[in-house]
């Protein structure tokens, strides 16, 4: 793969030319398209770790997207200058690089349905094994069948901003190529015939059947080297590396400072996690100790932790870089670090202390529901509506009242396609905000009335 192939400025459905401004980049464009569009607007009331919580410090899915982009552009920038020494690139800056990556993590959250991964699971399991789902789904073949089966949130995202946002635009938000390239860090489609292909890029998909052809295009348009000419399958972007990256290093981090903020780790705990990943140690415990509030303390030792482990992940990248560009390395960078194991120790702590927490568990567990039983009655009632029209039984016909009609058809009439109905009604569903599922949810199953 070529560098200078791999930062395309054109976009997706755009018939314009790249503009050449130096007020604002086309990648900084990126950037500010998603800011402005609702789909990242909806994640302030989205699951990052702890579900409708009432403690305004914690992260959701919005704060901790910010933070990871704030990450990865840093990554991006410096790895850019190394890249452009290295190859002499002349048509690019070292910003490009962090303007790039920093757009790709703004957005690499936006396809997450309500409830963070359990929603997913909600999703998956409804396709597999509710009532009425699994024999759904089960008429689909092939990629159709396992986008729902194998339902991922990396794929909806990409969904969402190539098509989703801005509809009435081909492209939806029309990002650059380089950006929707390396916010794609599963350059596959879902099924890829039984097979099993090693590397961290094929571990899950990155687009829908429904999307294949959008993506095809940007794959070729960046010059990804095809991994599997039969199916839809790509080696990843070099710069999805620093996005996975950038995602890592920030809940990694972030969740235990969360968790220390919410008693589940003291702070000699986080003291004794954080403390093999600062650089120079001896150096930096005056200034630790000087902070006489703990809470600081630790903010003290999350911003070193990153600063260094960022440092880390750039001089890794470079040493890799040859390979990356070959397609011949395929592990996330974090893997590869001197302070891998430190690290691990992160997230094997939270996975014991945090994400098992009960108040974690439990919401997620009613979240779980909540999207199965959503799913299963608009499933059956789009059909419903799609095989009978008019003569539709009165419940499925006031049912589908309650789903925008760009989720149904034009006219709120059912498309023939029952792919489609159903990616459509995928689209609604993980679109939703936490609050507005359990919302919808009570209104739907009589839990909650007006004046009741």
């Amino acid at each position: 793969m070529q560098w200078q192939q791999l930062l395309s400025r054109a976009r997706l459905g755009s018939p314009e030319p790249p503009q050449a401004s130096s007020a604002r980049t086309d990648f900084q464009r990126d950037f500010d398209r998603v800011v402005f569009c609702s789909a990242f607007r909806r994640m302030q009331d989205k699951t990052q770790v702890f579900p409708l919580s009432e403690v305004d410090y914690i992260r959701t899915r919005l704060t901790h997207s910010l933070e990871a982009s704030s990450i990865g552009r840093s990554l991006g920038t410096l790895t850019g200058e190394q890249v452009i020494a290295r190859h002499g690139l002349v048509d690019f800056e070292a910003a490009d690089f962090g303007g790039i990556v920093a757009a790709a993590c703004l957005a690499h959250d936006v396809g997450n349905p309500p409830f963070g991964h359990s929603g997913e699971d909600a999703i998956r399991h409804w396709a597999c094994d509710s009532d009425y789902g699994a024999c759904r789904v089960a008429l689909l073949g092939g990629s159709q069948r396992e986008d729902f089966r194998l339902f991922e949130g990396n794929a909806q995202g990409f969904r969402i901003v190539t098509r989703l946002q801005n509809p009435d635009n081909v492209g939806g938000l029309q990002l650059t190529y380089a950006t929707l390239a390396a916010f794609t860090k599963y350059p596959r489609e879902s099924w890829l015939g039984g097979d099993r292909y090693p590397g961290i890029s094929a571990k899950k998909q990155g687009f829908t059947a429904a999307d294949r052809e959008a993506f095809e295009t940007v794959a070729e348009t960046v010059g990804l080297l095809s991994r599997d000419a039969p199916y839809a399958m790509w080696c990843r972007h070099p710069l999805a590396f620093l996005v996975e990256a950038a995602d890592d290093i920030s809940y990694r981090v972030i969740d235990i400072e969360d968790g220390y903020r919410l008693g589940h780790f003291s702070y000699d705990e986080v003291f004794d996690l954080f403390w093999p990943l600062v650089p120079d140690p001896e150096r930096q415990r005056p200034r630790l100790e000087s902070i006489g509030d703990r809470k600081n303390r630790v903010e003290f030792l999350r911003a070193k932790v990153i600063n260094e482990v960022i440092r880390q992940t750039v001089e890794c990248f470079m040493d890799n870089e040859k390979e990356i560009l070959a397609g011949r390395f395929d592990v996330p960078l974090l893997q590869e670090l001197p302070l891998s194991a430190p690290l691990d120790a992160l997230i094997e702590n939270a996975r014991q202390r945090i994400y098992c927490a009960p108040e974690v568990v439990g919401v997620q567990a009613a979240g779980f529901q909540v999207i199965s039983d959503l799913l299963e009655r608009f499933s059956q009632a789009v059909d419903d509506a799609a095989e009978y029209a008019d003569d539709a039984s009165p419940r499925s016909l006031m049912l589908i009242r309650l789903v925008p009609e760009q989720f149904i058809g034009p006219g709120r009439v059912p498309v023939d396609d029952p792919y489609l109905r159903l990616l459509r009604l995928t689209d609604f569903v993980s679109g939703m905000t936490d609050s507005y599922a359990v919302s919808l949810y009570k209104k739907v199953t009589g839990i909650s009335l007006p004046g009741g």
